[in-house]
């Protein structure tokens, strides 16, 4: 018996983005580096999973809502998140608690139990198995159901493809049928009543109708039977794209990049080539062609790039500076058209972070920072509320530094 297709919308997602990564992917199994975006979206998908659980008689509180997100939030380190630095995971930290916040704000009074939260569905369907994970069914009665799925990204708006193959799954698989006859044992035959995508970070919901029936089945054989039959056939050729192979883990095997086909070593033996903290493709075979015209996204990256390499060249200078006028003792120098001037201030800075973060998260002042910064923390010192022992524990992990400040004047030579 020929087994099934292993199916995704994901697989099918990688695979018309580009047949190369989804080989380097599912048929090498070399993994993808962490991304900070999917760490995110887990932690936050895990709070609405468990304040919706319908297992549950009650609703849970903000506060053990919150509980509960940091608790996944902590299971990895920033590194494992895919984060940059521990500063840009507290960022993203501090922003899943405001959405959960706001959640809960403009939703707590309306909760209601769901038919179902992350429901794993694996339809034997086509010569596919066609694994699903359905945030959340909603019963609407009359055999109806409500698909929504949330999402976490910066933009609002998504294509409708996840939500008709999510229709497909609902209105074809027995699993569910049985679950929505569980709930009402006359119902014949599960149809969708509703498709919706809700954006976590500006409360957005955005709901569909019902696709229809020859729209579903478009759908289906012009993209999901369409790309199953290129992975069975082994159609791995690489497309292109600048803005794809800019982010794409695999451009250093690549035979875009390398000019030869990958064709070895396993994928375990290959996961050290994905580690570095720098990933530079080799350089294509040079060939002649017309440069294309640059797009205005195009030339605004060259400028922020630009701008980020002046601002490093004058971080430098500053630097240099500030030594150069600290060894010679002086507190102002003058150029042939500017002037600098000096100035010393104390500042307490917290060296230790980790330290730091263990003592905040034990006294639950976190939320006191919003995003801890050294600013934010030393805020703390002379808040009125944050207790005497806490603030001389803060004080232990402090160090007083001198920062020099460099100011400059244009003279007024003619």
């Amino acid at each position: 018996m020929v087994k099934n297709l292993s199916f995704s919308y994901s697989k099918m997602g990688m695979y018309r983005e580009c047949p190369q990564k989804y080989k380097f992917r599912y048929v090498h199994m070399i993994p993808e580096l962490p991304k900070y975006y999917f760490a995110f979206g887990s932690a936050l998908h895990s709070v609405m999973e468990f304040i919706y659980n319908p297992k549950r008689p009650f609703f849970p509180t903000l506060t053990e809502a919150l509980a509960h997100f940091d608790s996944e939030w902590n299971k990895t380190t920033w590194q494992e998140k895919g984060y940059a630095s521990v500063d840009k995971e507290l960022a993203g930290y501090a922003e899943g608690r405001r959405e959960i916040e706001a959640y809960y704000q403009k939703h707590a009074a309306t909760f209601a139990h769901p038919l179902s939260v992350e429901m794993k569905s694996t339809l034997e369907v086509d010569g596919l198995s066609l694994i699903s994970i359905l945030d959340r069914l909603d019963y609407l009665g009359n055999g109806q159901v409500k698909i929504l799925d949330y999402k976490t990204g910066k933009t609002v708006q998504r294509e409708p493809d996840q939500l008709y193959m999510y229709q497909k799954v609902v209105e074809t698989s027995p699993a569910i049928k049985a679950l929505v006859q569980q709930k009402d044992p006359s119902v014949k035959k599960v149809k969708v009543g509703q498709l919706a995508f809700y954006h976590l970070p500006s409360l957005t919901e955005m709901t569909f109708e019902r696709a229809p029936d020859k729209e579903i089945l478009e759908f289906w054989q012009n993209k999901v039977l369409a790309t199953a039959e290129g992975i069975r056939c082994g159609k791995f050729s690489p497309t292109p794209s600048e803005q794809a192979c800019k982010w794409c883990d695999y451009r250093n095997i690549c035979p875009v990049f390398t000019g030869k086909d990958y064709t070895g070593p396993s994928g375990a033996a290959a996961l050290p080539l994905l580690k570095g903290q720098s990933i530079e493709p080799v350089a294509a075979p040079v060939k002649t062609q017309v440069a294309p015209k640059k797009s205005a996204l195009e030339i605004l990256s060259e400028k922020i790039d630009r701008y980020g390499a002046l601002t490093q060249e004058l971080e430098t200078l500053r630097k240099e500076i500030i030594a150069t006028m600290q060894s010679q003792h002086f507190t102002r120098h003058f150029g042939t058209q500017y002037q600098a001037e000096l100035d010393t201030t104390s500042k307490v800075v917290f060296e230790d972070r980790d330290k730091v973060m263990a003592l905040l998260k034990k006294h639950n002042l976190l939320t006191k920072t919003l995003v801890p910064t050294q600013s934010t923390i030393a805020a703390l010192l002379t808040d009125p509320d944050v207790p005497t022992a806490v603030k001389e524990a803060l004080k232990k992990l402090a160090i007083t530094r001198d920062v020099q400040t460099l100011h400059l004047e244009k003279t007024d030579n003619v």
